[in-house]
C-alpha cells in the first residue's frame, strides 16, 4: 500500500520547530489520512457561528472537541461534548467547552474547537501504537473503547504488522466472537479493522518519532472501522541502537566457543574448593579431548597440564578462555585474550551488574568489543556442549547426549536444568548460563543452534531480553525448523510505569511479551517444570499429521479429567465416525464408552488394551492418542506398560509414528510403568491426568507455528 509519508513529515516537522510533544487533533487527522486510516468529517472552528456553519455542512449529530497542544485528556477537561442536534446548541456548547478549558488550565494555549461528524452505531474498539523498551515499536489492538483500561482485553505485536499478524490479533482477544456479532448485533468489516491495525503499525514504524498512538474509539461495523479520536505523542530524542553483530560473525564465534579445540582456564588451581580446580577437573573428567590450557602466574602443572603464566604464553591457538579471577582483573585478561584471538570469554567471576557494579560491567564490554572477543556472562555457571565432551563449569560433569539445548539466566535455574536432564536421562546438546548477558544472549544461542545437527529442541529461561525486537526475528525464523520454548520469568507487571496514552498504560510487561513471543513462533511455558517437560517431549513426540485427537482411558474420572486438558490445551477431540465407533464396540463391554473418550473400563484385561490400542494406532483419523491408565489387579501397570511398549514399537515399525501420551493413576506401581515406557521414548506421567496433554498441547503450537498442520 501506497502511503503519503510526505504529508507526516511535514506536520512533524512542524511539531518538533514548535517543540512539542504531542499533535493538535487537526494535525493528528491528516496523519491518519496520509496512512488511510479513516476518520469522520470534521472542521476547525475558531468561533461559535464558524462552529454552527461547520455543523451545518457536516450534518447533525456532531461533536465538540477542544483543540489545544496542552490539553491531551480533553474529556477530564470537559472538553468534549456529543450529540449535539442543532445549530443553537453547537453555538452553547462551543462557549462551554472554552470555559471548560479555561477552568482545567489558564494557561492552555486554544487553537479552536473541533467540529465532527459523530460516529453512530457499530462495536466500540481501540487501535494504538506504542514504544516498548525492549521490543520497540509496538501496534496494540483491543475491546471497549471509552472502556478499554476496565476490561483490559488488549493484544500486540511488533510493528509494522502484516495482514496475517493484523488478523491474527483481531482472533487473539478473549471477546473475538463479539466481532462476528452476538445475540442479534451484525458482526464488524474484519477486513477494513485488520487494515487499520496494519496501517497504524506501518505509520508508527515509519516515523519512529511517533511514540505513542491512540485511535479511541474505533467504530467497527459492517460498514468499516472510523476511528472517532486520534491522539499522538511524539518524542525526537534518538533511541539508542543496540549493539549488533553480523549473523555470519555471530555463527563464526559462536561454533568455536560451543565446540572449541583448544580451552585455556584462567586462575586454574590444583586447590580443591576452588572455582579453578572444579573447572579444570570437570573438563579432564567430562572427557574433553582438546587442548587444554591451565594458566595461573606461579605454577609449572596443574592436574597433569602444563602451565602457562599468561594466556598470550600459550604456544597454540586457544578458541575459549574460562575466567575463573575475581572481577577486578577481568577487564585486562579480555586485552590479552583479544591479542590472542580468542573466540570467547567464559566469564564465571561474579561482582559486576548484579551487586550495582555497571561501570565495571560497561567496560569489560568496551575493553572485549576493542579485542573482538565474546563475551558470556558474567556472573554465570558456564556451559555443557555434550558431543564435545565440554563441561565448561564448575558444577558437575553432564555427558548423556541428546538434541535438546537449554539456557538459563539463573544460576540455580541451571542447576534445576542439570538435575533434571539427570533425572530423567534427557539427553542434551548443551546447557548454557548468560548470567548478566553483557554480550552473548538468547539470540547468539538460537542463531547457533538453529544449524547444530545435535540440537533438535531449544528451551530458555529468559529473565529479560536485551533487544527484544533481535530475539523475536530471529525466534520467528528458527521456530519454522526447530521447536522453541521460553520461560519468562517475571510476568507481573508491578514496576510498569504508566504512560501518557491508554494503549501506553496497557503495555503490561507479561502481556506484551505473551504477544511478540506468539507473534514469533515460540511456545511459551509458565512454569520452570513445564518449561523441562516440554523440552523433553518436543523433542520425543512425532510432529501430528492432523487435529483430531483420540482418548482412551480405562477409567470414566480420567476420560473426564484429560477431556478437560485437551480443552485447555487448544486439542481438538474427534469426531468419533461411525465405522470406527462401531470397531471399538467389538472391544469393550456394553457398558463401556466408545465415542470420544473411548472408555473400555477398569476390569478389562490386557487383550482389551491391546486390541483398542492397536485400533487407534492404525487408524490414519486419528492423528495423535491419549491414553488414561488406572491401576487394576486384571491389567497391573507393569503389564500395561509392556503392551503399550510393544504396541507402539510395533506400529512405529509399520510406518505409524504418531503422538502418544501417557497418564497413569494408582498407587506406586505405576511410578516403575512410567519409566519404563519413558525409556521407550513414550511420553507417560504417574499421577497426572493434565501434564501429558499439556506437553502435546505444546507439541501442536509449535506444529501449527511452523505450518506443519
Amino acid at each position: 500500500m501506497s502511503y503519503d509519508q510526505s504529508t507526516v513529515r511535514n506536520v512533524l516537522a512542524k511539531a518538533k520547530e514548535d517543540r512539542r510533544n504531542s499533535l493538535t487533533s487537526s494535525e493528528a487527522k491528516q496523519v491518519a489520512s496520509a496512512y488511510e486510516i479513516a476518520t469522520p468529517a470534521e472542521g476547525l472552528a475558531t468561533s461559535p457561528d464558524e462552529a454552527a456553519t461547520i455543523a451545518s455542512e457536516i450534518g447533525f449529530p456532531v461533536v465538540l472537541k477542544i483543540v489545544s497542544p496542552d490539553i491531551l485528556h480533553k474529556t477530564d477537561a470537559g472538553g468534549v461534548i456529543t450529540d449535539i442536534g442543532d445549530v443553537d446548541n453547537v453555538k452553547a456548547s462551543y462557549a462551554s467547552i472554552f470555559d471548560n478549558a479555561k477552568a482545567h488550565n489558564a494557561d492552555a494555549r486554544i487553537d479552536g474547537v473541533q467540529v465532527q461528524a459523530q460516529v453512530t452505531g457499530g462495536l466500540e474498539v481501540i487501535v494504538g501504537a506504542t514504544t516498548d523498551p525492549v521490543f520497540g515499536k509496538l501496534v496494540a489492538f483491543g475491546l471497549g473503547g471509552t472502556l478499554v483500561e476496565i476490561l483490559q482485553d488488549v493484544t500486540f505485536r511488533l510493528a509494522p504488522a502484516e495482514s496475517e499478524d493484523a488478523h491474527a490479533m483481531l482472533d487473539d482477544i478473549a471477546g473475538s466472537k463479539i466481532l462476528d456479532g452476538v445475540r442479534g448485533e451484525s458482526g464488524v468489516d474484519r477486513n477494513a479493522l485488520a487494515q487499520t491495525i496494519e496501517n497504524v503499525s506501518h505509520l508508527v514504524n515509519d516515523f519512529p518519532e511517533i511514540s505513542e498512538l491512540d485511535l479511541n474509539p474505533v467504530f467497527a461495523s459492517t460498514a468499516g472501522a472510523v476511528a472517532a479520536d486520534v491522539r499522538v505523542l511524539l518524542d525526537f530524542e534518538a533511541v539508542p541502537q543496540h549493539h549488533q553483530h553480523a549473523p555470519d560473525e555471530i555463527l563464526t564465534a559462536m561454533k568455536r566457543i560451543l565446540e572449541p579445540s583448544a580451552v585455556a582456564v584462567i586462575g586454574a588451581s590444583a586447590e580443591d574448593g576452588k572455582i579453578g580446580n572444579s573447572v579444570m577437573r570437570n573438563l579432564i573428567d567430562g572427557g574433553y579431548e582438546g587442548e587444554l590450557y591451565p594458566v595461573h602466574p606461579k605454577a609449572d602443572q596443574i592436574l597433569g597440564h602444563q602451565c602457562y603464566p599468561s594466556i598470550v604464553d600459550i604456544p597454540g591457538n586457544v578458541d575459549i578462555a574460562i575466567f575463573c579471577i575475581p572481577a577486578q582483573f577481568v577487564a585486562s585478561v579480555i586485552a590479552e585474550c583479544g591479542r590472542k584471538q580468542v573466540a570467547g570469554a567464559i566469564l564465571i567471576p561474579s561482582g559486576f551488574a548484579e551487586i550495582g557494579e555497571h561501570e565495571l560491567q560497561d567496560e569489560i564490554v568496551k575493553v572485549a568489543r576493542e579485542a573482538n572477543v565474546r563475551l558470556m556472562g558474567p556472573n554465570i555457571y558456564g556451559f555443557y556442549y555434550t558431543h564435545k565432551n565440554l563441561c565448561a563449569t564448575f558444577c558437575t560433569p553432564y555427558n548423556e547426549k541428546g538434541s535438546v539445548a537449554l539456557s538459563s539466566q539463573s544460576g540455580g535455574v541451571g542447576m534445576a536444568i542439570i538435575g533434571f536432564s539427570r533425572s530423567a536421562k534427557m539427553g542434551v546438546s548443551a546447557i548454557v548460563g548468560l548470567g548478566n548477558k553483557s554480550d552473548i544472549d538468547e539470540d547468539d544461542l538460537l542463531t547457533y543452534f538453529e544449524q547444530d545437527p545435535n540440537t533438535s529442541v531449544i528451551a530458555m529461561h529468559v529473565e529479560d531480553l536485551k533487544d527484544g525486537r533481535a530475539f523475536a526475528s530471529v525466534a520467528k525464523r528458527v521456530s519454522k525448523t526447530k521447536p522453541v520454548v521460553v520461560l519468562k520469568a517475571g510476568r507481573t507487571s508491578l514496576g510498569a510505569k504508566a504512560a501518557n496514552s491508554h494503549t501506553g498504560a496497557l503495555a503490561g510487561d507479561d502481556r506484551v511479551y505473551d504477544a511478540v513471543l506468539r507473534q514469533s513462533g515460540v511456545v511459551r511455558a509458565k512454569s520452570l517444570n513445564d518449561m523441562l517437560e516440554f523440552a523433553r517431549g518436543l523433542a520425543v513426540l512425532p510432529t501430528p499429521k492432523g487435529e483430531n485427537v483420540l482418548i482412551l482411558t480405562g477409567a470414566g474420572g480420567s476420560g473426564v479429567l484429560l477431556s478437560d486438558a485437551c480443552v485447555d490445551n487448544d486439542l481438538a477431540l474427534m469426531a468419533m465416525p461411525s465405522d470406527l465407533d462401531a470397531a471399538f464396540r467389538e472391544y469393550i463391554p456394553p457398558f463401556g464408552a466408545a465415542g470420544n473418550p473411548v472408555d473400555i473400563t477398569g476390569g478389562e484385561p490386557p487383550t482389551t488394551y491391546r486390541a483398542t490400542i492397536d485400533l487407534a494406532l492404525r487408524d490414519e483419523r486419528i492423528h495423535s492418542l491419549v491414553l488414561g491408565y488406572w491401576h487394576t489387579i486384571i491389567t497391573p501397570p507393569m503389564v500395561f506398560a509392556e503392551l503399550l511398549g510393544e504396541a507402539v514399537s510395533d506400529a512405529r515399525a509399520a510406518g505409524n509414528d504418531k503422538p502418544v501420551v501417557c497418564s497413569l493413576v494408582g498407587d506406586v506401581e505405576i511410578e516403575q510403568a512410567a519409566e519404563y515406557l519413558m525409556d521407550r521414548n513414550i511420553l507417560a506421567y504417574p499421577y497426572t491426568a493434565e501434564k501429558p496433554v499439556a506437553v502435546l498441547g505444546a507439541k501442536y503450537r509449535w506444529a501449527r507455528n511452523a505450518g506443519l498442520i
